[in-house]
């Protein structure tokens, strides 16, 4: 894959249809922001689709870098006793971040996680084809300003 330069927004890479297949393969050659070029892939959310629980986290850590899922690091093992003592199957909840991929500075041998700045948070809410929840443009996350959202099933 040849390395283009960031086009500034993500709204460049979102598919016609916007599944959550479309939006996943939609993300992982979306070339918004520089972030694309560092990580290792991209991180896609999971679980299922019509989740009444969505779990949103900044971005995901290197162990998720390397695993291409969200939450299987120390935040996901947190989270995983936080649900198991709630009574909550992982399951059961769709687990993402607003960025997808790990934005990171390097320390010696180790990858030191940064901060993601306002360009490199997946922006724009639009609706997904897939349910009348409103979604990342090619993230498959709600908007960034909410850190937890529990969806209706009405």
């Amino acid at each position: 894959m040849s390395r283009v330069p960031a086009t500034g927004s993500a709204a460049d890479f979102l598919p016609a249809r916007r599944t959550l297949p479309a939006l996943r393969a939609a993300a992982a050659r979306c070339h918004g922001c520089p972030l694309w070029a560092r990580g290792t892939q991209t991180v896609f959310g999971e679980g299922p689709r019509r989740a009444r629980v969505i779990l949103v986290g900044e971005q995901p850590g290197h162990e998720e870098d390397l695993a291409g899922k969200p939450f299987v690091g120390p935040a996901g093992r947190v989270l995983d006793r936080a649900l198991g003592t709630a009574g909550i199957a992982r399951t059961d909840v769709y687990v993402t971040n607003v960025v997808k991929h790990f934005k990171w500075v390097p320390k010696g041998k180790r990858r030191i996680h940064a901060k993601p700045n306002q360009m490199e948070i997946c922006r724009g809410s639009r609706r997904s084809s897939t349910s009348s929840s409103r979604w990342c443009s090619c993230a498959s996350a709600p908007p960034p300003r909410k850190h937890c959202w529990v969806r209706s099933s009405a």
